[in-house]
């Protein structure tokens, strides 16, 4: 017998299971593009994974091989250079967040993108630097990052990178992976002892390199108030501090513990000198040391400068404000092993905090980006 209503409700039933498998497949697209990934070779792996994983709004890098001739690489065959491959990392990440434009113009600070023929002690085909695309877009990009970098004028010889299409990427070996973390005595020695560190370091040492490239991400000479070594303090600045402020970034005073503004404050936000401005740590190095000071693991950006202190009866790190040269406290090495072991003991006094609500209006947005998730 006919029933409509066994028809209708049949037909609504196959409608939903329709319909419902048609959301998945667009729950799957939606998922599959919310990252993205960049493929980039500069030489030692271990340096450029170290680098790029440190940029905000990067998910993972692994590091790897590509462009060989050869199928399933691994360290032995490819550091021989007879292979074809490149070292190179694979670096995923949250486009919302970071755009592969800002992924590359980091990859330029970490690389001598001049040499061709491999990068600093390592000699050879596969460490030479290079730009694997994935898509036309990313293609595109890279010209035109490359471009921009030539005429930039930082360097005096050409920009030598290549642009190729990405080929099939192999991971290396576990022991490869976040060297930087699981053999951080051996890598830093290495990043020293190659002379990579020094050479960036010379290439990228003042601000005017590294605004030639208009960079995206955190510029590590960030400086709101465009200070120099110039910089004079103003002569009425101790009517502009509290007693305890001038005391401790002026005569190299030292607050009481547990008794200071910030060191218990657990608020997502920056510290700048209370005196310029200058941004200094970040509530994502902020740790609980105990000591009842705030205690950081490492400075935000490179306004902090270490000095030799020989007031108590042993030799102590001073460290102060790049321009100026507030006191700002001391940094020791027994800071959690994990995060570089170091620990900076912070006076409050040479400290403003600015919350990550207020970056935007205080002329921080630049660091918006730290605290996005």
């Amino acid at each position: 017998m006919f029933d409509l209503r066994i028809l209708l409700r049949d037909m609504l039933k196959s409608g939903l299971i329709f319909f419902s498998f048609i959301l998945l497949l667009m729950n799957i697209n939606v998922n599959a593009s919310s990252t993205e990934k960049a493929i980039l070779a500069g030489g030692c792996f271990w340096c450029t994974e170290s680098t790029c994983s440190k940029i905000p709004g990067v998910l993972s890098v692994t590091s790897g091989y590509i462009g060989g001739s050869e199928k399933d690489a691994n360290y032995d065959r490819v550091s021989m250079g007879t292979t074809g491959h490149y070292e190179a990392i694979e670096v995923e990440f949250n486009p919302s967040v970071i755009s592969y434009k800002e992924i590359l113009e980091t990859f330029w600070r970490e690389i001598d993108p001049t040499d061709a023929d491999g990068q600093f002690a390592d000699r050879g085909s596969q460490y030479k630097p290079a730009i694997f695309y994935l898509n036309e877009e990313q293609k595109k990009i890279a010209e035109a990052s490359k471009k921009a970098l030539n005429d930039s004028g930082i360097f005096d010889n050409p920009i030598v990178v290549e642009i190729l299409p990405a080929t099939e990427f192999y991971p290396a070996e576990d022991y490869h992976q976040d060297y930087h973390k699981k053999n951080d005595v051996h890598y830093n020695a290495y990043r020293i002892g190659s002379g990579r560190q020094s050479f960036l370091d010379k290439v990228w040492k003042d601000e005017v390199s590294r605004k030639k490239l208009d960079y995206g991400d955190i510029d590590e000479d960030f400086n709101v108030k465009n200070l120099d070594e110039k910089y004079t303090k103003p002569e009425d600045l101790k009517n502009k501090l509290t007693d305890m402020q001038y005391q401790v970034t002026q005569s190299c005073g030292t607050e009481p513990p547990f008794k200071n503004e910030y060191w218990n404050n657990k608020e997502p936000g920056i510290y700048v000198d209370v005196v310029t401005g200058e941004p200094l740590f970040s509530s994502l190095d902020k740790f609980d040391s105990g000591t009842g000071w705030p205690s950081f693991t490492k400075p935000l950006v490179s306004n902090v400068t270490e000095h030799e202190d020989k007031s108590l009866f042993g030799v102590r790190t001073e460290v102060k404000s790049k321009y100026g040269e507030s006191h700002l406290g001391h940094v020791f090495d027994d800071g959690p092993r994990d995060k570089g072991g170091k620990r900076y003991c912070i006076n409050s006094a040479a400290l403003r905090f600015i919350p990550v609500a207020d970056l935007e209006k205080e002329g921080y947005s630049e660091f918006l980006k730290l605290f996005m998730n």
